[in-house]
């Protein structure tokens, strides 16, 4: 489905409301002057309060497993704002909340 493409500076969170940022955004391509990200970069997440039975168990990273089907970068697919990730360790989903809004992938 068409979405528009996620970059460095999009707001994006774990299911459990954790901040996720792209461990190596791809510079090759930029949308509002920032670098997109691919499926191959995975992200690391912060502030992550999950815990099961007072026990912690954050999302610490997450990767990218459904993204563009049409749009590449270096040779992988660009993640879109309805791309899917699952977290490590819990399998949780990471949820795209802000991005630019210009450029649309499929």
């Amino acid at each position: 489905m068409p979405g528009p493409l996620l970059h460095l500076g999009a707001t994006v969170l774990c299911a459990h409301g954790g901040s996720a940022m792209p461990t190596t955004p791809n510079p090759r391509v930029t949308v509002s002057g920032q670098p997109t990200v691919t499926m191959a970069a995975p992200y690391a997440i912060a502030g992550c309060p999950f815990n099961v039975s007072g026990a912690p168990v954050p999302c610490v990273t997450a990767q990218w497993v459904v993204a563009a089907v049409r749009v590449t970068s270096n040779g992988q697919p660009v993640v879109l704002m309805d791309s899917q990730a699952m977290c490590v360790p819990n399998g949780t989903p990471l949820l795209p909340v802000v991005a630019q809004m210009r450029v649309i992938g499929s």
